[in-house]
């Protein structure tokens, strides 16, 4: 384990701006050195969350930045590429070819896939904490991005409402922000035989990584078109951490709305339809769980990952999905047997593993995100505990990627911005409703 001294919250605090800094490129905050050197969707959206109360200047760039790579149909891709240099990531942008394609920014090379809609919320939490002497540029900045808020949202009502029940559909596990997760296996392990010649481990064994690239592939040779992604892509899942934060950030449109002299019940009616679609698709009374479905085969994915928990961020959501919710939170299957919670993957499942991506260790962003749902439901006790518990790891280990959610030793990369940016939020207050 990486051995850390005791920090008070000053210099937990200044350690958490020194990787900050050392991770901005002028432009954005990439996740971490050398590993991510680009800019990912969701990264941004926590980054701008975490640094939202201490930087909101710095938090407004890393938005601005995000959106210059917004596709013409209003996608907003899950990377933006700072450096054309293909030796700096795999899959590059000589893997997505964006800029063959008319409705992708001119002059900025992206990815063809999405990430969860945090962004809107993000804005909202800015205007929120926002300081008094920085209220009306903050209000600019609402009107400047709100054109690119409503086209990302009306596109993934157009073109990702792929199971006709009113969520929307990721495409590719990579879209969903937990991209190893046991929700997706089945639905990857239907996929045809992958006979491309991609990356083969030293075994020559066909592995999830070659089916993440012909599925990015066989996407991008369609020339990312909407009637390939309804009739013939293969992958499609209805993710409950999606379209709750897709939910949550249609109801921060509603609390945006007026701040700019809009009407809100258009996003509030959105609101509305979403969480009912939530509730009828994706809730499962047996296990007390928003559960994955796969809309290629029908059918729910019957395993409760930390994902099944993202509509705890919806303030409307009825009581009796968040008793349940938090029963099963509360339990040995998750918090009740974990010594650093909150574990990615419920502990009883085979598919179980402390020390795998998104398959059991414990992320800054995803406790944050349980933190905040519990905070929007006046669980002050829990929401204190999910945010201490998150502090001493990163106390302990450092801001790692991700957390081994038994004994806390750090996993993944060092100096992960999420992870800093987040907890400097949590070190401002623990208990912000």
């Amino acid at each position: 384990m990486e051995a850390r001294p005791a920090l008070d919250d000053a210099a937990l605090g200044r350690d958490a701006w020194s990787v900050l800094d050392a991770n901005w490129t002028g432009l954005a905050t990439h996740p971490s050195p050398g590993i991510y050197p680009h800019q990912w969707s969701w990264d941004s959206a926590f980054t701008a969350l975490g640094m939202a109360r201490r930087n909101p200047r710095r938090a407004r760039e890393e938005l601005r930045s995000l959106f210059r790579g917004q596709w013409r149909d209003g996608m907003l891709p899950h990377i933006v590429f700072h450096s054309a240099d293909r030796s700096l990531y795999f899959p590059g942008p000589e893997v997505w070819r964006s800029l063959d394609h008319d409705d992708a920014p001119r002059g900025v090379a992206t990815s063809g896939l999405t990430q969860p809609p945090l962004h809107a919320y993000a804005l909202w939490w800015m205007w929120r904490n926002g300081s008094g002497l920085d209220r009306e540029s903050l209000r600019g900045f609402v009107r400047r991005l709100w054109p690119a808020l409503l086209a990302q949202h009306a596109h993934l009502a157009r073109v990702r409402d792929l199971g006709g029940g009113g969520l929307a559909a990721i495409v590719h596990p990579w879209e969903s922000g937990m991209d190893d997760s046991p929700a997706f296996d089945a639905p990857l392990a239907a996929l045809p035989v992958v006979r491309r010649d991609y990356r083969r481990d030293p075994a020559g064994a066909e592995s999830d990584h070659d089916r993440y690239i012909w599925l990015a592939a066989g996407y991008r040779d369609s020339g990312y078109a909407a009637g390939y992604l309804r009739e013939e892509h293969p992958f499609a899942v209805e993710d409950p951490m999606f379209n709750g934060i897709w939910l949550a950030s249609t109801w921060a449109l509603a609390q945006l709305a007026p701040v700019i002299g809009r009407d809100p019940a258009p996003y509030e009616e959105d609101a509305a339809r979403i969480r009912a679609a939530l509730i009828e698709r994706l809730w499962s009374p047996s296990s007390g769980a928003f559960l994955a479905r796969d809309v290629r085969a029908g059918r729910s994915i019957p395993i409760c990952t930390v994902g099944g928990f993202g509509p705890l961020l919806d303030p409307g959501l009825p009581m009796e999905y968040i008793t349940a919710m938090v029963a099963l939170l509360e339990s040995p299957r998750f918090m009740g047997a974990a010594g650093y919670p909150v574990p990615s993957c419920e502990i009883r499942a085979p598919e179980f593993d402390r020390t795998r991506y998104w398959r059991g260790p414990t992320w800054v962003s995803a406790n944050w995100l349980l933190w905040r749902g519990c905070c929007v439901h006046g669980m002050t006790g829990l929401a204190d505990i999910i945010a201490s518990s998150t502090l001493r790891l990163v106390r302990q280990a450092g801001f790692r990627e991700c957390f081994d959610p038994f004994d806390g030793t750090g996993r993944g990369c060092r100096d992960f911005s999420c992870s800093a940016a987040l907890a400097l939020d949590l070190l401002t207050t623990s208990r912000s409703v």
